[in-house]
Formats: structure tokens, C-alpha cells, sequence
């Protein structure tokens, strides 16, 4: 009798709760097992059932005096569509209860971007639109004048494949705070494969902490209307053609705070851009792989932007060591793993390379005082047609040990390989330079220069370089591999530079000398010296098939009389071979050239004296075919490519 009084209790609630709303959406009470769709409104409490997987279906709202609470574990998939998302209004909540080791996921079935719109939070928080505006999502009501509005919390969330477009001029984000209040709490978040902003502040005061951005189409961080919030321990990676910004900010400037910001991008970009007088305060600003830093776009004041405490300098890279870790975020299953394979920031302690994974280099890769780069056998990096942002340098004190063998060399290549695509390898030794202790180098601002000239940056063997030289200012250019003050104890051997903008390989001071070196179409000078090297270099080829190189050897400063043994080079396209300025000079031992229009020429009038071919002082025009040409038919190496 009891139970079948309680059977009838139960049939009857349930009729009153189902004909009880005269909208067309129905209003959905505590979904239970095998009620998984969610569409309408919600006007009371709703708690989710975390061992349900959700579809949402349509629009779901949750009004005011509403909360809806999703546990750990909650999955919810969207259906594809433009009238597909979720919204909190004015005075509604939202609890999100995820955990790290079980976070609420909102997908679609294909996380493709663009596939539904995404979570939208409105608020009573101050925006500069005014009160009760009308946002362009829904047509919904947002902002007030309680700053300190509370819309719920959200803590370990993942949201894929946001984004639908609403019309011609307006898309979904995956996560939009309408004048969300400093009430409400966000904190671990990521969101992916978004077709427009990953997340976007319209005004309000709320703040987010540990948030995870990746290959969000439009911008990773939006904000306009005055938002006044606090970000902290952003992550944001790109690694898609054609996205906007990490950051996007538009109108008045209420100076937003952004602590712990790392944004990495592997197809260039611009990072940082401010619309009209839009602005902010960053601490811990980590940019790598962008083209371009900052962005005025209106021209707006740069004192708006203050970096550590100093104003926005758009032509600094900010590639400071990353300031949030991507290893913080080992929450998310299935955030992208290409971190792994990038290199760029710098080296501490030892790194080894795995020559089973090929390598995007990404930005500035520097090995620090006290530090190795160990590069094995076979190893393949790629790097990024950045230019001057994008080069590898071992710092004095710093090692690099380059295994590669003749059968399995190791490649360091822009994509196509073309000249001035990248920056290129450098070397910053101890040994004597000219210069004096501590001098300044041209390539990044590095500091070389001693008095040990025994001093060691490490082992290179079996190298292949290509696509160097790309374009500091208008003196100057980065080099295939620069040697500033490296010393003798540096072994150099069997290296490969072809298709550089400059010089292929270019020693400023020091001791250090090279074995069998291969120089293919450098479009400045080849071999290049000055500030006194005194090292040797043996089996050298040269090979000039391009029109308006410079020369095969350029030497210039003082003269320190280096050796160079077995010297063949050879042009197709006439040119200078040899050439010497100020006081410079060297002995030359079995030296073939073939080709050439000037053999040598002493541009400031130095003394023949100072060059020694075969034991005699240099002559302008001698014969130097009568020399034997080195044998680069075993060089199978030089081939090796991406």
C-alpha cells in the first residue's frame, strides 16, 4: 500500500513539473539517468549527474535566482550549430566543480572550431556600454553597477570547438564574462579550437587565474568596455596560420593587470595589440615565436602598456624564459604535445635533443654559462622563417656538442632553405679577440671575448646548415655559424653552410680552428675573419653558382697570419676570390682557384707581403689552377636535408 501510494506521488509530480511552463523550451528540473538532452530554460536549481553524458541540444539558460551545478567528471557535447551554447543571466550561477584529476569537459562531437557557440556569463558588474546593455550574443542584458557581482565559479573547465558565427560581423567565444564581477572565481581553465576569441572581457571586474589557450582562431585574451580584472598564469600556443592576437584589447584603458603571461607561437604573428587607448600591466611577460611584439594598432599612447615596469617597447621580443609553465596544465588529456618538439628560451644544466623527433626552432635558443646542448646523430630542427628572432647561441661557458656522423649528420634548416630565413648558429668564446675583454657582439648583444685562447665551446661535426643570414640593421646580417672569440679547444669538423644571406662561416678574434669545411652560395663572403684570428682552417670548398657574392675569403683588421690549407673554390659567375683589407694577410697552402675575375685583391693597399701562397708573396693575378682540388666525392654529408 505504501509503496504504491509513493509510485502514484512521484507519476503525479511529474506531470504538474512537465505542463507547467508555456514557453516552447521546455524548463528541465534535475536531469536523471537517461534524460541527457539540455535545451531551454532553467529556472530553479539544476545539478547535473556526473556519470550522464550530457547533449546540448540548443540554447540552455539558466535565469535569475537559477543555479546550475555541473560535478567533476560532467561531459557535456554539443550538437553543431549557431543556437547551440550556454548562458547565465544577471543574478543566475554557475558552479562548475571540476578537479584536476577529473574536469568538466563542453566539446562537440568533432571539436572542430566553429561547431557551437561556447559559455556566456552576464553580469552587474560596470562596463563602459552603461546599464542593461544588450549583448550581441542572445540579446541578452549585461552589466550594472556592482563591480563586485557574483556569477558563480567555475574551477577546472574544458571547452573545445567554440566559436559559431552569429552573423557577418559577430562570433561565439569560448568564453564570454559580459560585466562579470570580482565575486565570481575562474580558475583552471583551458579552452581549444575556438573559430574566434578564446576568452573575452566585456567591462565588469572579474578576475582568471590559470588559464590554458590553444589555437583559438581570432584572440586568445580579448577584453574592451573597461574591464578593470586581473589574469594570471596564462598559457596561450599557436600553431595554425592566420589566427589575430595572443592579446586583443579595444577602447578606454581601466589598466588591467596581467601577471605570469606565456604566449608561444610556431607560425609568427603578432602577440600583444591595442586598439584606441586600450592598455595594460604586465608581470612575467613571456613572448616566443611572434613576429610581432606589440602592436599600436590606433596609434594609441605606449605608456598605456607598462612591462615590468617599464613602457611597451615594440621592438623587444620579450623572450624572457617562460613565465607559466605548459607542464602546469598536464590536467587537459588532450592539449597539444608540440611543446615538446620546440625550441626556443634558453638552456640550463644539460638538454639532449632525441634524434627520433624533429625539432621546430621556434625563437632565440640560448645555451647559458654552465650549460650544454647535446645534439645527437640524425637530429632534424626546423627554423622558423622568423629572421633575426630566430637563431641558436652557446653563451661563454656554455657547451654545444653536435654528434652528428657522416652517415647520419645533423640538419639545422629553414623550411624551404632560403637565404635569410633565420639567423643562424653562434658560438661566444674566451679566448683574445682585437676587441678586449668583454666586447660587445653585433649578434644579440652577447658579450665575448678573454684571455684563454685554449678555451672550449664544445664539439660540431657532421653539421648541415641552411637559409642563414638573416638581416639585423643595415650593417649588419647574422652569419651560417659566427665564431666570436671561440677557442682552440673547440673541435670543428666536417660542416656544411649553404644558401646564407652573409657570410657562411665568420670568426671575429680567437684561436679555434676547422676540418673540411663546405660552402655552398653564401651571398655575402664565405670564409670571413677579423679581430685577429689566428686559428686554421683545412679542406675548404667553395662553391659560387649565384651572381653578386662577395668573395670566397674576406679577411680584414689585424693581421695574425691564420693558415689555410687545401683552399679550392670555384665560381661560375666570375667575381673576387680573395680578399684582404686594411693590414690583414694569411698563409695559404695548396690553394686552387677556378673561375674567378679578380684572384686577389688587397682593397685597402696592405702589403702582398701578408699573404703567402705556396710559400711567395700573393700576386693579383697569378695562376692558382696549378693547386689540387679538394676532394669532396666522399662528402656524402653535405647532401643531408630536411
Amino acid at each position: 500500500m505504501n509503496n504504491t501510494l509513493a509510485v502514484l506521488m512521484f507519476v503525479f509530480s511529474g506531470l504538474i513539473l512537465t505542463g507547467c511552463s508555456e514557453d516552447n523550451d521546455p524548463i528541465i528540473d534535475i536531469p536523471v539517468a537517461g534524460n541527457n538532452e539540455l535545451k531551454g530554460e532553467i529556472n530553479k536549481d539544476v545539478t547535473l549527474d556526473p556519470s550522464v553524458e550530457y547533449q546540448l541540444t540548443g540554447s540552455y539558460e539558466v535565469l535569475a535566482g537559477a543555479k546550475l551545478t555541473i560535478p567533476a567528471g560532467t561531459k557535456i557535447v554539443a550538437n553543431k550549430g549557431t543556437e547551440v551554447y550556454i548562458a547565465v543571466h544577471q543574478d543566475a550561477d554557475i558552479v562548475i566543480n571540476g578537479t584536476e584529476s577529473n574536469p568538466v569537459i563542453m566539446t562537440s562531437e568533432n571539436k572542430k572550431a566553429g561547431d557551437w557557440g561556447g559559455l556566456v556569463i552576464l553580469g552587474k558588474g560596470v562596463t563602459t556600454e552603461g546599464t542593461n546593455v544588450t549583448a550581441e550574443v542572445g540579446g541578452f542584458q549585461y552589466g550594472g553597477s556592482d563591480n563586485a557581482d557574483n556569477s558563480g565559479s567555475i574551477e577546472y573547465l574544458v571547452i573545445e570547438g567554440a566559436g559559431a558565427q552569429i552573423n557577418a560581423d559577430s562570433q561565439y567565444n569560448g568564453l564570454t564574462l559580459y560585466a562579470v564581477g570580482s565575486g565570481t572565481n575562474i580558475r583552471n581553465v583551458a579552452i581549444q579550437n575556438g573559430a574566434d576569441d578564446g576568452v573575452e572581457f566585456f567591462g565588469g571586474a572579474v578576475s582568471v587565474t590559470d588559464i590554458y589557450l590553444e589555437n583559438n582562431e581570432d584572440d586568445a585574451v580579448d577584453w574592451t568596455e573597461g574591464w578593470t580584472g586581473t589574469i594570471t598564469n596564462v598559457y596561450v600556443l599557436h600553431t595554425i596560420d592566420g589566427f589575430s592576437t595572443a592579446i586583443e584589447a579595444d577602447g578606454v584603458n581601466n589598466n588591467p593587470t596581467i601577471v605570469n603571461f606565456t604566449a608561444v607561437s610556431t607560425t609568427g604573428g603578432t602577440a600583444l595589440q591595442f586598439k584606441k587607448e586600450s592598455g595594460a600591466t604586465f608581470e612575467g611577460l613571456s613572448l616566443t615565436g611572434y613576429d610581432t611584439s606589440i602592436d599600436m594598432k590606433d596609434s594609441g599612447s605606449l605608456e598605456n602598456v607598462v612591462i615590468e615596469k617599464n613602457i611597451g617597447d615594440p621592438e623587444s621580443n620579450y623572450t624572457i624564459p617562460a613565465t607559466t609553465s605548459h607542464a602546469s596544465f598536464n590536467w587537459i588529456n588532450n592539449r597539444s604535445s608540440v611543446e615538446s618538439n620546440i625550441l626556443q628560451g634558453t638552456v640550463e644544466g644539460t638538454v639532449t635533443l632525441d634524434p627520433a623527433v624533429t625539432y621546430s626552432l621556434n625563437s632565440s635558443y640560448i645555451v647559458q654559462n654552465g650549460a650544454k646542448l647535446v645534439i645527437p646523430a640524425g637530429t632534424k630542427i626546423i627554423a622558423r622563417e622568423g629572421g633575426t628572432d630566430v637563431y641558436i647561441a652557446i653563451l661563454k661557458g656554455g657547451l654545444i656538442d653536435i654528434q652528428g656522423t657522416e652517415d647520419n649528420p645533423v640538419v639545422i634548416s629553414s623550411e624551404e632553405g632560403m637565404p635569410g630565413d633565420w639567423g643562424g648558429l653562434t658560438l661566444v668564446g674566451n679566448a683574445t679577440t682585437t676587441e678586449g675583454v668583454d666586447a660587445t657582439a653585433e649578434v644579440g648583444g652577447f658579450i665575448y671575448g678573454g684571455n684563454d685562447d685554449t678555451d672550449s665551446s664544445g664539439s660540431i661535426k657532421n653539421l648541415v646548415i641552411s637559409g642563414t643570414g638573416a638581416q639585423i640593421n643595415s650593417e649588419s646580417q647574422y652569419n651560417g655559424v659566427s665564431f666570436y672569440a671561440v677557442g682552440s679547444g673547440t673541435v670543428v669538423e666536417n660542416i656544411a653552410v649553404i644558401n646564407g644571406a652573409d657570410d657562411g662561416v665568420e670568426f671575429f678574434g680567437g684561436t679555434v680552428s676547422a676540418t673540411n669545411l663546405y660552402l655552398e652560395n653564401n651571398e655575402d663572403d664565405a670564409v670571413d675573419w677579423t679581430e685577429g684570428w689566428k686559428g686554421t682552417v683545412t679542406n675548404v670548398y667553395v662553391n659560387h653558382s649565384i651572381d653578386n657574392f662577395s668573395t670566397a675569403v674576406e679577411a680584414d683588421g689585424a693581421n695574425n697570419n691564420p693558415n689555410l690549407v687545401n683552399l679550392t673554390a670555384v665560381s661560375t659567375t666570375g667575381g673576387t676570390a680573395l680578399q684582404f683589407k686594411k693590414e690583414s694577410g694569411a698563409t695559404l697552402s695548396n690553394l686552387y682557384l677556378e673561375g674567378y675575375t679578380t684572384k686577389v685583391d688587397m682593397k685597402d693597399g696592405g702589403a702582398l707581403g701578408n699573404v703567402k701562397i705556396d710559400g711567395i708573396d700573393a700576386t693579383p693575378d697569378g695562376d692558382y689552377t696549378t693547386g689540387t682540388k679538394v676532394d669532396i666525392s666522399a662528402w656524402n654529408w653535405i647532401e643531408a636535408s630536411l
